[in-house]
């Protein structure tokens, strides 16, 4: 939401308005659950997972969790992205919904 150079997710995540904060956290969770090889780091200013390449980002945005897993990702799964609005390579998730866990997983 803001734009500033951040050093690391911890600083993004504090960034953030409060009560977007633990839906990032929670967001953070569950990538390193199913990628916990993957480094952290920020890169376009979005928290990043990076494994030989970068994997996936994420970044608060106004009025949903901007979700980027490239455009293979979603290419691989339409009817599970067909629930959200998306564009070639990302995912808008709503903020007044829980985080689509298995979505992300396969993503």
């Amino acid at each position: 939401m803001k734009s500033e150079t951040y050093r690391d997710i911890d600083e993004y995540i504090n960034s953030q308005p409060a009560e977007i904060r633990e839906i990032l956290v929670e967001m953070r969770t569950t990538i390193r659950k199913y990628a916990p090889q993957a480094e952290e780091k920020i890169s376009y200013q979005m928290p990043t997972y990076y494994l030989h390449k970068n994997l996936v980002h994420f970044a608060a945005c106004k009025n949903h969790l901007g979700f980027y897993p490239g455009p293979s990702g979603l290419k691989a799964f339409p009817e599970e992205v067909a629930a959200y609005k998306s564009t070639k390579g990302a995912v808008q998730l709503p903020y007044n919904k829980p985080l689509p866990r298995n979505l992300i997983k396969k993503l």
